[in-house]
């Protein structure tokens, strides 16, 4: 016969802590990523109303140097008129007269240079207000980017600390033997153990909190009873109905997987496993096969 497993029971503060931490883990990388997508919608709609808002100036700003520039045109056209009408009079007259077209000439000339220096200095600043603000939108767009990124860094910083919490987790466990001397699949002793189990998908696992009660509380295809429980002795007494067929399992042990079979597990063994015993009280989880079949 094999020897009988020794069950010991689980170190509570252990327990504890590999479930806060787990826990703890999920709920900020599910956070996380909330905050996430929160953040890019907002840099999407904030980006969509800086390139909305730069069409709008740049098409201004081409209306407004269309409406400039003709009339700057008109100007400068009327200067060069008046500038040869001047020099043509300077020609033709006498010295007195030329001395004074060239003066109003010269006067025309330094005020048509003046016009065109305006011109191109005001060209100049509507081109460095565009550049500006394309800048300036380019540089807060690669902040909003570089935040995310970091969020993102963050997140996977998370996210492989929470993988590496679960492996070891798994690391941790243990595979026994259960009472039918079928060899079990890994054995969790706490709510963080079962936790990881659960993500593996390996079976189906079912949380048992189960009283003294007269009647059978269901769990799954499996209506138990809880006949007894030892506290000090860390014994307990159930008895399990499933296919019409009840089975009592008798002084079973903590973390025991107390095992049987069913039609829908055919070959494949349920198992009940007791991770906390009080007066009157179980509390661990029924884990059955992924895929049932009739046996």
């Amino acid at each position: 016969m094999s020897p009988t497993p020794t069950f010991q029971s689980p170190e509570p503060q252990r327990s504890g802590m590999l479930t806060a931490l787990v826990a703890g883990a999920l709920i900020a990388l599910i956070g996380a990523n909330i905050y996430l997508y929160v953040q890019i919608d907002h840099m999407r709609t904030d980006i969509a109303g800086v390139q909305e808002k730069l069409t709008t100036q740049l098409s201004n700003l081409r209306d407004t140097s269309n409406v400039n520039t003709e009339a700057q045109k008109r100007h400068i056209e009327t200067l060069k008129e008046e500038l040869e009408a001047a020099k043509s009079q300077a020609r033709n007259s006498n010295s007195q007269v030329k001395a004074e077209a060239l003066a109003h000439a010269d006067q025309v000339a330094k005020q048509l240079q003046t016009e065109q220096a305006k011109i191109q200095q005001q060209v100049s600043s509507e081109i460095s207000g565009v550049k500006s603000d394309v800048a300036q939108v380019a540089t807060n767009a690669n902040a909003k980017i570089a935040d995310v990124s970091t969020e993102v860094g963050v997140v996977k910083s998370q996210a492989s600390q929470t993988q590496a919490d679960l492996t070891k987790t798994i690391s941790d466990l243990k595979s026994v033997r259960g009472d039918l001397g079928v060899q079990s699949g890994l054995i969790a002793t706490n709510g963080s153990e079962l936790s990881a189990l659960k993500l593996r998908g390996e079976r189906n696992y079912i949380d048992i909190k189960l009283g003294k009660t007269k009647q059978p509380q269901r769990f799954g295809d499996v209506m138990i009873i809880l006949k007894n429980s030892d506290v000090k002795k860390n014994k307990y007494t159930v008895q399990l109905t499933a296919d019409d067929k009840v089975t009592e399992k008798k002084d079973k042990s903590l973390n025991e997987p107390v095992q049987f079979y069913t039609a829908r597990g055919g070959r494949i063994p349920y198992e009940l496993v007791i991770n906390k015993i009080d007066k009157n009280e179980i509390v661990g989880y029924l884990s059955t096969p992924k895929d049932q079949a009739t046996r």
